[in-house]
């Protein structure tokens, strides 16, 4: 089959009709029909079928429709592999994770790789997790830095970077800071600060005051910044979800602490994803690497 062919007769697919298909792709109908006709001599079969709107595809077509983002995918990683052989440690880089402590490690982790290969084009972006791993899917990324709720995924390889939990903080100078046990019913009645978007920390978080058969706080402000939440937090008395690791970080900045809350300290797992059997260039695996002693370094520091 010949390359060109299938990406033709994917975006006859996408279009459901030849003339826009062959606009879509700056041809002639005749020289898309040819290709078209092309690829279902090699294929032996049809793989379109007319209508009074259009072509639609066969039983065939659909068929070879479902692999086409695949082979794409592989034709990717075949041509960055190649390329990358040719080049030792020049290539491009595509990373994402998660706003927060996670992003931190992330660029003291992308300066220390760019010191060593400076011929590396890294690109870092800072998203939500469920955009991060569909893009990740998509081949539109080489790995990303992030916590394990999909972490039996079967099509996804998981490398630990270190483990934290989220806890309960609050003002230094809250009523309940400083106490050596701190129950659920005592929280429930306090003031609330939540992200804006849910997760596997929310869900744990909501059954732990449904078990004990507890309302929910009053959350009386959402925001999807962590840096307007800890100030909130911080200054207007309120409660909140954090990290136990990035609240050791901004001690020294804000005057937060952690309430020993049992029930709503939550595991969290730190890791690299990456998709099973893609190729991870060389630049990416030394920045796997790198993000590792990070992480084990910061842990230390902790």
């Amino acid at each position: 089959m010949n390359e060109r062919d299938l990406d033709y007769f994917a975006v006859v697919a996408e279009h459901g009709h030849l003339g826009r298909a062959a606009e879509a792709l700056g041809l002639s109908q005749p020289a898309l029909s040819m290709s078209l006709r092309r690829l279902e001599k090699s294929m032996q079969a049809k793989l379109v079928k007319g209508t009074p709107k259009g072509v639609e595809l066969t039983a065939v077509g659909r068929a070879l429709q479902s692999h086409l983002q695949p082979l794409r995918l592989m034709r990717q990683d075949i041509a960055r592999e190649i390329a990358d052989l040719g080049q030792g440690r020049s290539g491009d880089l595509r990373v994402s994770t998660q706003v927060g402590v996670l992003e931190e490690l992330v660029a003291v982790a992308s300066a220390a790789l760019l010191n060593e290969a400076p011929k590396v084009a890294l690109k870092v972006t800072v998203t939500s997790l469920e955009s991060m791993v569909l893009a990740l899917r998509n081949g539109e990324l080489d790995f990303i830095v992030s916590t394990s709720p999909f972490a039996l995924a079967d099509d996804l390889v998981h490398e630990p970077l270190y483990e934290d939990e989220f806890v309960v903080i609050a003002s230094t100078t809250h009523r309940l800071a400083g106490r050596r046990r701190v129950t659920l019913a005592e929280v429930a009645k306090e003031r609330w600060v939540r992200p804006g978007a849910s997760g596997p920390a929310w869900d744990e978080f909501t059954r732990a005051f449904e078990r004990e058969g507890l309302p929910l706080p009053q959350f009386t402000m959402i925001s999807n910044s962590s840096v307007v939440r800890r100030r909130v937090i911080a200054y207007a008395g309120f409660l909140g979800q954090g990290t136990r690791r990035a609240v050791r970080q901004i001690a020294r900045s804000l005057p937060l602490t952690v309430l020993p809350i049992k029930e709503l300290s939550i595991p969290r797992h730190v890791m690299v994803t990456y998709r099973k059997d893609a190729y991870l260039s060389p630049a990416a695996r030394r920045f796997i690497e790198i993000l590792k002693k990070t992480a084990s370094k910061i842990a230390a520091e902790n």
